[in-house]
Formats: C-alpha cells, sequence, structure tokens
C-alpha cells in the first residue's frame, strides 16, 4: 500500500494497494485515486479504482461501495486506513449491497467464473500505466 499527493494538487492523491495473499488479487498492482475536500477530515475523501476491477462492491466508474467511506465514515479514519480497508474489501465483498450485480451474482452462484474473471483483472494490473510509480517516487 502506497499513497502520495499529486504534485500541484494537495487534495489529490494517487495510490496503489496490493491484492491480498490467498485470494483471487493476489498479484494485482491496482490504483485508485483519492479526491479530498476541504472538509476532511470531517467528510471523507472520494476514492475510485482507476485500475480495471471486477468485484462485486466497485462501480463500473471504480467508485467504491464501503461503509467506511460513506455513512460509517470517522475522522480517525487516515489515507492508510482506507487503503486497508479496501484491501481487505477485496477478498470479503459486501455482496448485499452491491455495486457490480454481474460480480455479486458470480460471486455467490459460480465462483470459479468469478475468480476466473477476477484473475483477468489481475492480469491487466500488470499493464498500468507508469505514471503511478513516478508519482509515487518508490
Amino acid at each position: 500500500i502506497a499513497a502520495v499527493p499529486s504534485d500541484d494538487n494537495i487534495l489529490i492523491w494517487h495510490a496503489f494497494i496490493l491484492g491480498p495473499s490467498d485470494t483471487p488479487f493476489e498479484d494485482g498492482t491496482f490504483r485508485l485515486l483519492l479526491e479530498f475536500t476541504e472538509s476532511y477530515p470531517n467528510k471523507p475523501p472520494s476514492v475510485r479504482f482507476t485500475s480495471k476491477m471486477f468485484h462485486p462492491n466497485v462501480y463500473a466508474d471504480g467508485g467504491i461501495c464501503l461503509d467506511i467511506l460513506q455513512n460509517r465514515w470517522s475522522p480517525t479514519y487516515d489515507v492508510s486506513a482506507i487503503l486497508t480497508s479496501i484491501q481487505s474489501l477485496l477478498d470479503e465483498p459486501n455482496v448485499s449491497s452491491p455495486a457490480n450485480s454481474e460480480a455479486a451474482n458470480l460471486y455467490q452462484t459460480n465462483r470459479r467464473e468469478y475468480e476466473k474473471r477476477v484473475k483477468t483483472t489481475v492480469e491487466q494490473s500488470w499493464n498500468a500505466e507508469p505514471t503511478l510509480a513516478s508519482n509515487l517516487r518508490i
């Protein structure tokens, strides 16, 4: 997990998370964009994947359906806590509140096909644009 603010705007952060070990997301490197407002930390940032993602709680535009980014937000959450929660969500989706109904349905009814689709997403993450690494200056 890593995150840095943009060079030209402290309110926009670029981040990446690695897929958790021993999950279908293992070996994936997934990019995210965090957009803060002047109301942070009283209001959560907007967070979305910029990498392609196939997951029950990720919208087509990369938006993430996660309680701590909405009604369970707390000003005590920092960037690390947000990204760690998203990383945990990858292997522990909330299928009762899906953002992607196809992914939720496959997760519940055809785990093999779901994992195949996730594997494709993982492989696509390897071809990520190099701009993130340069933004992170690792």
